[in-house]
């Protein structure tokens, strides 16, 4: 009986051993299955380079502005997403986060700033030029909706602008419009 029960207990382990190193594999298979795309995929994949001209460092001109406003643009989680942090010199501080979707083949973008505003967007980019939309709600809680533009004028300047319209786009009213000028190094 205490051999029997030796076989059985062994057979058991054996069992026991093959469920986990199999339950092991197809974690690893599915793990790598269910995985982002490799951080290179972005890299080197067209679409998501189309923003890169608006990278680096830059003072920011607009009408009424007093104080020196500046914009970093920079890459981030692998080169996926493209990062402004912008300083209005007058304590207004913001970031606008802009990604190319594999998944869905789109652009995406959120803007927040230390204010409390959220804005998020959907976008076309191609090259040279971004024009990115979204809705929010105005102060009476009437329905904005929002336009983003971004634009190469050259290697060092890009205009930036920033659209409202209360009548779904029928008419815009410009709130903002930055010159960038890029840093000399």
């Amino acid at each position: 009986m205490k051999h029997h029960n030796q076989i059985r207990g062994s057979r058991r382990f054996r069992l026991i051993i093959s469920l986990v190193v199999a339950g092991g594999w197809f974690f690893l298979a599915s793990n790598s299955a269910l995985a982002a795309p490799d951080s290179a995929t972005c890299s080197a994949n067209p679409e998501n380079r189309q923003l890169d001209f608006w990278l680096g460092d830059w003072t920011v001109t607009y009408p009424g502005m007093s104080g020196n406003s500046a914009s970093k643009v920079s890459l981030d989680l692998g080169k996926c997403l493209l990062v402004e942090s912008w300083d209005g010199a007058k304590g207004h501080t913001g970031k606008n986060m802009f990604a190319y979707s594999a998944d869905d083949l789109s652009w995406h973008g959120m803007f927040a700033d230390n204010e409390g505003r959220v804005h998020i967007f959907e976008g076309k980019v191609s090259k040279g030029s971004a024009q990115f939309t979204g809705p929010s709600r105005g102060p009476d809680g009437q329905k904005v909706l929002n336009r983003i533009k971004v634009v190469r004028a050259d290697a060092n300047n890009v205009e930036q602008s920033w659209e409202k319209s209360t009548d779904n786009g029928a008419t815009w009213t410009t709130v903002f419009h930055g010159h960038y000028s890029r840093k000399s190094l």
